[in-house]
Formats: C-alpha cells, sequence, structure tokens
C-alpha cells in the first residue's frame, strides 16, 4: 500500500538534508559549549552561528534567541516566565479561546495563583481583531498571547495589527507562531512582537528542538533552574546537534517558503475541486483565503470523525480531527466549539488535513479520490 501522510500540522518528517548536517556533532564535535578548552570552543562557534542565523532571518539580534525543546516550553517559558517577572506591574493577561493548549494550560495555572486571564472569542473563520484586544486591555495587562496561526483550522491572526496596538502599553506581546513560521514571512520587530514560539519538529527539523525570542527589552522569569546557560533563561547543557538541525531546517524552510506555499495553496483547491467532481457534501471550516497555506479543515455533513479516520487510515490515507479520541470516546475540539458553539455538527464531523514537501499533485489527487470514496462510503 502506498500510504500517503497528510498530517504535517501534527509533525515532519526530518529533511535528509537536516539529519546530514546534524551528525558530526554526535561524535565529532560534541564538546560542552559552556566548557573553555578547544573541545568546549568549537561547539560554541557552531551554536553561536546557529543563533545569529536565526535571529538574521527574523530581523532579531542574536542576543535575543534562547533555544529550547520545542514549542511547549517556549511557550510556558514566555507566558509563565513573564507574568511571574512582571507581577509587580498588574495581574491580566489576554488570550484567545482557540490557543494550543500549550498556551491555555500555562494560562489556567496562572489562573491559579491569582492571575486575571480574558480568553478572547473568535469569529466563525477563527480570527480574533485588534479591537477586541483593545477593549480587553487594562491598566494591569502585563500579557498579550495569541497565536499566529491556528494549528486547527489555519485561521491567521491580525498580528501585526495587534502589536501596533500593544506597542502603546506596558503589556509584553508574545505569539505562538509554531504553525505559522516557515510558512509566512515574520519579522518580529516590525510587527512589534516582544516575545515568539517556534518548534523545529514542524519545520522537517529534529523534534525536542525549539526557540524563544526574546526582545532585549523582555524580561522573564526562569523555568528551568541549574546553570547560566542562554542568557539564564533557560539552564541546561545546549542540544547542540539539534540546534544545528533546527537550524538548517530553518534556513530551508524560509529559503523555500514562497515556492511552498504557492504549491500548498494549489493543493487545497486541487482537493476541493476533486470533492465537489465527486459530488461530496463538504464545508470548509474558516476561511481558507486567510489562512495557514498547509492546513485545511474540512466539514463532511453526517459522517462520524472516528469512523472518517478510520477508514481512511485503512486505505492508507493519514489525516487527523480537531478532536481527540480517548478511550472511544470524542472530545469535542475546543478550536471548533469557539468558533461555532458547543453543540454545533462541525465538532463531530471535521478532519483536519496538512501537507508537506513530499507531496505532489497527483498524490494530493489520489488522496482526494480516496477521501470521497470514503465520505460516500460512510454516508
Amino acid at each position: 500500500m502506498n500510504r500517503i501522510y497528510l498530517d504535517h500540522a501534527a509533525t515532519s518528517p526530518t529533511d535528509p538534508k537536516v539529519v546530514e548536517k546534524m551528525m558530526p556533532y554526535f561524535t565529532e564535535t560534541f564538546g560542552n559549549p559552556s566548557s573553555i578548552h578547544s573541545f568546549g570552543r568549537e561547539s560554541r562557534k557552531w551554536l553561536d552561528e546557529a543563533r545569529g542565523s536565526i535571529a538574521n532571518l527574523i530581523g532579531a539580534s542574536q542576543n535575543e534567541i534562547v533555544f529550547t525543546s520545542g514549542g511547549t516550553e517556549a511557550n510556558n517559558l514566555a507566558i509563565i516566565g513573564a507574568a511571574l517577572s512582571r507581577k509587580h506591574k498588574g495581574n491580566h493577561i489576554i488570550t484567545t479561546e482557540i490557543e494550543h493548549h500549550a498556551v491555555l494550560h500555562p494560562c489556567e495555572r496562572l489562573e491559579e495563583m491569582g492571575f486575571q486571564v480574558t480568553y478572547l472569542k473568535p469569529d466563525q473563520d477563527g480570527k480574533v481583531s485588534a479591537g477586541q484586544v483593545r477593549n480587553a486591555l487594562r491598566e494591569d495587562t502585563i500579557l498579550v498571547t495569541i497565536m499566529y496561526g491556528n494549528n486547527e483550522v489555519g485561521s491567521v491572526q491580525p498580528i501585526k495589527d495587534i502589536g501596533e496596538l500593544v506597542k502603546n502599553h506596558t503589556a509584553y506581546f508574545h505569539t505562538d507562531a509554531v504553525q505559522a513560521f516557515g510558512y509566512l514571512p515574520i519579522q518580529v520587530k516590525s510587527e512589534n512582537i516582544d516575545l515568539m514560539s517556534v518548534s523545529g519538529h514542524k519545520l522537517n527539523g529534529p523534534k525536542g528542538t525549539g526557540f524563544l525570542y526574546v526582545s532585549q527589552d523582555a524580561k522573564l522569569s526562569p523555568q528551568m533552574l541549574g546553570g547560566e546557560q542562554e542568557r539564564k533563561q533557560r539552564a541546561g547543557t545546549e542540544n547542540v546537534p539539534g540546534i544545528v538541525g533546527l537550524n538548517e531546517a530553518v534556513r530551508l524552510s524560509v529559503e523555500k517558503r514562497e515556492a511552498k506555499s504557492q504549491l500548498y495553496r494549489e493543493f487545497k483547491t486541487i482537493m476541493i475541486q476533486s470533492l465537489k467532481e465527486k459530488e461530496v457534501n463538504v464545508q470548509i471550516n474558516g476561511d481558507i483565503n486567510e489562512s495557514l497555506p498547509h492546513v485545511l479543515n474540512l466539514y463532511f455533513p453526517g459522517v462520524q470523525v472516528e469512523a472518517l479516520l478510520v477508514n481512511l487510515d485503512l486505505e492508507g490515507i493519514a489525516v487527523s480531527s480537531g478532536s481527540a479520541c480517548t478511550a472511544g470516546s470524542l472530545l469535542p475540539s475546543h478550536v471548533l466549539k469557539a468558533m461555532y458553539g458547543e453543540d454545533a455538527p462541525q465538532l463531530r464531523s471535521s478532519v483536519r488535513i496538512s501537507f508537506g514537501p513530499e507531496h505532489t499533485k497527483e498524490k494530493i489527487k489520489r488522496a482526494s479520490e480516496k477521501l470521497a470514496e470514503v465520505v460516500r462510503r460512510l454516508m
């Protein structure tokens, strides 16, 4: 069976070029970058090169990049670290109802600690507005955290407008760019972003790698204590092979961004047209014209998502749902719930399809035909 993986928003295969770049740093350049001898200095050289390269690509300074184990750690450090370091200035945080759980759960933890959190509700396209942020801002607001692009429906938030608004306030502005980075052009200074989270394994880089952009004007309370690595923001010996791989993945992703984004948008058109040609009743969740290029969330009225996922898997097609299946019970997607309401049929009949570099138009056409067959069978 020729399987087709359409779940790149969950994770992506590591690019062979990235793997090749990493290999020498496991056995040859293996020194601890904090050591002062030649082995350590050699590792430090490549660590600094990666830091500078990534910073340059997002319009930041080298000392504004903090390497982490991925997006979840970066989000936790940004949110909890900012809240704890600024609690003397206030205790109010603004976020949205459709954030990744790596943002929502830290916010919930802060609520348990006495902070107040305002959760902005999106419209039916999965977007919030700068006006909503303006209305929610208070004198004691210390942090605004809004994702760049949604991981389930792909909705892109007006980050530049929000950044322009928040820059005139004392609050820090954080964005979870884990899904958007590498697909959209992001420049942290011109967009007035103070903190930004990125993960390597969404970019065909190695798992367990990521970074947090921390503006030189932003102060965080460290969440991992130990040594003085990463500007004293993140203790622990740096993962040099992983960081070298992350740097290569970031470089390749930015280099190929425009071409792959255009191709993935064509994939969306091919898939929608193919389903309609097969007379499949399908609706798009979110605004296809203002969404991440690689994410497509589809609603199939009357089709149970669990049955759809299982049958597609049997056909060799890997997609995911906005819902989590646990012990046979379907937990509704909090994103779709926020967009449509807790009783909306979209919560029970929607799947997320996400594209990657190994796909071709022919492969997407074949996957669309299989999807149509399965949906029609389940109807």
